[in-house]
């Protein structure tokens, strides 16, 4: 069997695992009949107007005030949607937040918030702890994403430097009764690393965030040390200010994976799945991934069917130079480079969001003529790596996946399609 468009059934793949996490197609199912009484919905990430808009498409108008990223605003009609910087923080996300904060004050018991969380959440809940300011704030944040430490990592020294995370969200709303909705973006789906769990309990400490920061060779500025030397401010689980929460993933990275995975094999394509956890650098995960794809080719005869690879999770990036990259082109460029014009594979790598790293592009294509393409194109993948410049490189080549808001968002999505090298035509 020969796939007569690899490139297109990628495509397909990948839109299939973005479309079933879409909030339209899934949050209505979790959603209880609308409460009596006063009824608030709060929320923040890339997904969360989506979310609300799903909400209000269930229950009708509702009073709230969601954060979500320049560009992913829906109309809703009666929840304000507010736009904010992501994956650095800045003063519209903080003035909204402090409004969001104010607005769950005075609740009483039988009153109701609904939570909407997706990822995003960390850098659009904007609250800085103690005399930490915006810039400070702004300064630390764009130092974790460049130094290549994984986002668990990050989220705890986000927690402690915040008013909002860490269960705080929540801990504002006491007594209300709260339900939180989340769609995870994280590894191991960890309700405390979806968007810094604001809604939930928090074990780690101080002393963990100061450990952190040393192990990336960050120095905070003197407010953020002063803030951590103080001790920690999140809420622990067991506090009384959570007990009346209840919180629920309702979409996640596996379910898109399931989704790909039945189309695939629909398409007479044998599956196996790598894992919808995968950490670790996008360059050396790549390499990982190249080695298993031919050593899977090697063993297919002239009539198997086509495998393909699927994995979803994280990766990072270790800023070294000053190109225009995020995780999921670096990898796929890693790729290439390690597939080394292998012919018969092909592959897939973006990030479900539709934004890699801070690009408006959501991943790039592999193909067996990649470097050849390069090589007419007059670009060096091997100079592109060097310089963290993969977004750059795929858009040289007319090889980037572009979608635009995707409304939703379940982390990165890969996939490698492996023929026979004797099936070629």
């Amino acid at each position: 069997m020969t796939l007569k468009n690899p490139e297109t059934l990628l495509r397909s793949l990948f839109d299939r695992a973005v479309e079933v996490a879409d909030p339209m197609q899934s949050l209505a199912r979790f959603l209880p009949p609308k409460p009596a009484g006063r009824v608030v919905v709060v929320g923040a990430g890339k997904a969360s107007a989506r979310m609300a808009e799903a909400v209000e498409a269930e229950w009708g108008p509702c009073e709230g005030l969601v954060i979500t990223r320049y560009g992913y605003a829906r109309p809703c009609q009666g929840i304000e949607i507010v736009e904010a910087a992501h994956p650095v923080p800045d003063a519209a996300g903080q003035d909204a937040t402090l409004r969001m904060l104010a607005l769950l004050q005075g609740f009483e018991d039988g009153d109701f918030v609904l939570a909407l969380i997706s990822g995003g959440a960390s850098a659009l809940l904007v609250a800085p702890l103690g005399d930490i300011t915006l810039a400070e704030k702004q300064a630390v944040n764009a130092a974790l994403l460049a130094s290549g430490a994984p986002i668990q990592q990050m989220n705890v020294i986000r927690k402690h430097l915040s008013r909002v995370k860490g269960g705080q969200l929540a801990a504002a709303a006491y007594p209300a009764q709260m339900l939180a909705l989340m769609i995870s973006d994280v590894p191991g789906d960890d309700m405390a690393m979806i968007g810094s769990g604001p809604t939930v309990g928090d074990v780690t400490t101080t002393a963990d965030a100061c450990a952190i920061l040393e192990r990336w060779q960050i120095t905070p500025p003197a407010s953020v040390a002063a803030a951590l030397a103080k001790g920690s401010q999140v809420i622990a689980p067991e506090d009384q200010r959570l007990t009346q929460v209840k919180n629920q993933i309702y979409a996640a990275p596996a379910q898109s994976l399931d989704a790909a995975e039945a189309l695939a094999v629909a398409e007479g394509l044998t599956v196996i799945r790598l894992g919808n956890d995968v950490e670790g650098e996008a360059r050396h995960v790549a390499q990982e991934h190249a080695a298993l794809a031919l050593a899977v080719q090697a063993e297919l005869g002239p009539n198997d069917p086509p495998v393909v690879l699927l994995s979803g999770g994280e990766l990072t990036v270790t800023r070294r130079g000053d190109g225009i990259g995020g995780p999921n082109a670096e990898y796929c460029l890693a790729l290439a480079l390690a597939l080394d014009r292998a012919p018969q594979i092909w592959a897939l790598a973006c990030d479900t969001d539709g934004v890699d790293g801070a690009a408006e592009v959501a991943g790039a294509i592999v193909t067996p003529d990649t470097l050849q393409r390069a090589e007419l194109a007059g670009t060096d993948p091997v100079r592109a790596l060097a310089e963290n410049d993969a977004h750059g490189f795929f858009g040289r080549i007319d090889s980037q996946v572009v979608t635009g808001p995707t409304l939703t968002n379940v982390n990165d999505f890969r996939a490698i399609i492996v023929q026979p090298k004797t099936s070629m035509t």
